[in-house]
């Protein structure tokens, strides 16, 4: 059975029309539609649109899509004794011409958090960095000059005193991270990495580095699944929805892998 025909039909979907907040907002906006003709369906859809709106934008709502995927990986522990010959860190995203750094691109605050753990683990085990991000699909040609690789490696280099040893700078996406990080790192003879990216991220990220060819030892940071619930977090935020996005989007992201080697 082949599913290139879904794929294909699936590529052709805004990823931000399927993912919270902008698909509870068209949940709602279809439910008051209804409402002209079928009042009482109308409301149902509607009223469920806003009650997972509300819900999902607190931080004890996103917990039961974050709790899932965290629950797929632990702490690595001794680091130094996994037998990896390398550390690789996965960028994220970039905040764009910072003013503060000269108007150099830096990595956003989730990209800082899986560099500041890479500078961590190096520190413990003395192994050579690669930082691996391209341009991110960003528009402007200028910014394909400097990658979000280039962000992290200064970074690294600059404010942790860190030293990298390969940069990798044309992935869009964690399958190209995968792809063309193994390709420089087998040149190397590397076989065996430590993978730095953040709990969410990491069962999707593992799965595709191993396919790559890789021996991965899954060495995640930035776990929210197991903090502690206070009164504040029944509140709706804007943190609670971000994490509810993430979560979906690497939900999505891993069925996505798995229909996309499905289908050949």
């Amino acid at each position: 059975m082949t599913f290139k025909p879904l794929l294909d039909l699936i590529n052709l979907v805004p990823r931000d029309l399927i993912l919270p907040p902008t698909s509870l907002f068209i949940m709602i906006a279809i439910g008051l539609a209804l409402c002209r003709r079928r009042p009482r369906a109308g409301r149902i859809v509607a009223g469920t649109g806003l009650a997972l709106l509300a819900f999902l934008s607190t931080t004890a709502g996103a917990r039961l899509l974050v709790m899932p995927l965290e629950r797929m990986t632990a702490p690595v522990q001794a680091p130094e004794r996994a037998g990896a010959q390398a550390i690789v860190v996965l960028a994220a995203g970039r905040l764009r011409r910072a003013p503060e750094y000269d108007g150099r691109d830096i990595p956003d605050y989730i990209g800082l958090a899986r560099v500041r753990y890479g500078a961590h683990l190096q520190r413990l085990t003395g192994l050579p960095i690669l930082v691996s991000g391209g341009s991110g699909g960003g528009p402007d040609v200028r910014d394909r000059g400097y990658s979000e690789g280039d962000a992290m490696a200064a970074a690294l280099r600059e404010d942790f005193g860190v030293p990298v040893k390969w940069i990798e700078g044309r992935s869009r996406d964690t399958a190209e991270n995968a792809a063309f990080s193994a390709a420089i790192l087998r040149a190397d003879g590397v076989r065996r990495v430590l993978l730095v990216t953040d709990a969410m991220h990491m069962p999707r990220a593992r799965a595709v580095f191993e396919r790559a060819g890789l021996e991965v030892v899954s060495a995640p940071t930035m776990f929210f699944g197991n903090q502690p619930l206070s009164f504040h977090a029944w509140m709706p935020s804007a943190e609670g929805m971000r994490r509810s996005w993430y979560a979906t989007y690497e939900l999505i992201g891993m069925a996505w892998y798995r229909l996309r080697a499905a289908g050949g």
